[in-house]
C-alpha cells in the first residue's frame, strides 16, 4: 500500500479545482499540473506548490506520478485517458466520460489491459443524501416506480459558449454535445444509477436561443427496463435559471429532489419519512481524490466506475440519435 499516491491534473478550469483536492488530501500529492492556458496554470501552480507543465507526452512520461486527471473538453476525455493508461497510470476523467461511446468502449479495454484504476467524476455520486435516495427507491419505499421526471432548466449566455480553453469548444461538435452530454449528464447518471436501465427512448432536440454547432434543448420521452416511464427535459436557454428537479413517483408515494436537497418525501403509510432510516457508508468518498486513494491503496471500486460512466453517454447520445432519426431509439 502506497503511502503517497501522487496525482497530476490536466487542465485548469476544473482542474483547479481538482488540484486543490489533490495538494489538500492527506495520503496524496499534487505533482503537476498540464495545461493550454499558462497563465492561469502559473497562478494555480504557484499557489499549489507544483511543477506547470505544457507537454502531455512529457507528463505521462514521469514516473513520479501515479494518477492522472483529465478535465479537458468533453470530447478529449477518452484519448487523454488512454494515453495516460497505456503509459501505466491511473486515470479519472471529468464527467462526462467522453461524447462518443466508441471512445469510452476502448478506454474501457485500455484500462483493463493495463491494470490500472479508471473512474469517472461525478460529484453527484459522493453526496450521502443521493445514496439514502438509492436506497429508498431501490428497497421499495415508493412501492412499485411507475414515473420519473428530470427537469434541468438551466441558463448560460452565448459568452460561455464562445470562452474556454480551447475558446469556443462547448459549442462545437467535435468537442461537445450540448446541454443533455455538458450539464444534464449529472441527472442522467443519477436516473440510471437510481432506477436502472432505460430500456428504449424517443427524444428531440434543438438549437433555440444561442449560436453554436450543439443544442441548447432536449427532451425524451424514456421506458426503463423496470417498466416505469420517465421523461427528461434539459435546456440551457431558460431565463431566469430554474435549476433542477428530479420527482419519482410509485404506487406507494412520491420524492421530489431540487437541486440537491428533498423537498418532499411522502408515502401511503408516513406523511413525512425520513432519509435517515437509510444509512450511509462511513467511509464514502468526499470527492474523486479521495475516491481514487480508496480505489490505489484499498482495492475498492470507485463510485463510478468507467462501465457506470458509459451509460449517461449512451443515453444522451440515444437522444441524440432519436431526435435525428425521429425513431425511437434503445440506449
Amino acid at each position: 500500500m502506497a503511502e503517497v499516491v501522487r496525482f497530476a491534473i490536466v487542465g485548469s478550469g476544473m482542474g483547479y479545482d481538482r488540484a486543490r483536492k489533490a495538494a489538500s488530501t492527506p495520503g496524496a500529492q499534487l505533482v503537476a499540473i498540464c495545461t493550454l492556458d499558462p497563465e492561469r496554470g502559473r497562478r494555480a501552480a504557484e499557489e499549489l506548490g507544483c511543477e506547470l507543465m505544457d507537454d502531455y507526452a512529457a507528463l505521462l512520461a514521469r514516473e513520479d506520478i501515479d494518477v492522472v486527471g483529465i478535465l479537458t473538453p468533453s470530447g478529449w476525455h477518452c484519448d487523454f485517458a488512454i494515453q495516460a493508461l497505456k503509459a501505466g497510470k491511473h486515470v479519472f476523467t471529468t464527467k462526462p466520460m467522453d461524447i462518443r461511446l466508441e471512445k469510452c468502449d476502448a478506454a474501457i479495454r485500455a484500462a483493463q489491459e493495463a491494470g490500472k484504476v479508471f473512474a469517472v467524476d461525478f460529484e453527484s455520486r459522493y453526496a450521502p443524501i443521493n445514496h439514502q435516495i438509492r436506497q429508498a427507491v431501490r428497497s421499495g419505499a415508493l412501492g412499485r416506480v411507475f414515473s420519473a421526471e428530470l427537469r434541468m432548466k438551466w441558463y448560460r449566455t452565448q459568452g460561455y459558449y464562445d470562452g474556454g480553453t480551447p475558446a469556443g469548444w462547448r459549442s462545437r461538435l467535435e468537442t461537445e454535445g450540448g446541454s443533455a452530454a455538458n450539464q444534464a449528464v449529472h441527472y442522467l447518471d443519477l436516473l440510471q444509477w437510481w432506477l436502472g436501465p432505460v430500456q428504449s427512448l424517443q427524444g428531440r432536440m434543438g438549437t433555440f436561443t444561442h449560436k453554436i454547432e450543439t443544442e441548447d434543448n432536449t427532451q425524451a420521452l424514456l421506458t426503463f427496463a423496470s417498466g416505469a416511464w420517465g421523461l427528461v427535459q434539459t435546456s440551457t436557454s431558460n431565463f431566469p435559471d430554474l435549476g433542477t428537479a428530479i420527482e419519482i413517483s410509485g404506487d406507494q408515494g412520491t420524492l421530489i429532489w431540487k437541486d440537491n436537497q428533498v423537498t418532499l418525501f411522502r408515502t401511503l403509510t408516513e406523511e413525512a419519512p425520513s432519509l435517515e432510516a437509510y444509512p450511509v457508508d462511513a467511509a464514502l468518498p468526499r470527492n474523486i481524490i479521495e475516491d481514487m486513494l480508496a480505489a490505489i491503496r484499498a482495492g475498492k471500486t470507485p463510485q463510478c466506475p468507467p462501465e457506470e460512466g458509459r451509460k449517461s453517454v449512451a443515453l444522451f447520445n440515444a437522444i441524440y440519435t432519436s431526435a435525428r432519426t425521429q425513431r425511437p431509439v434503445e440506449p
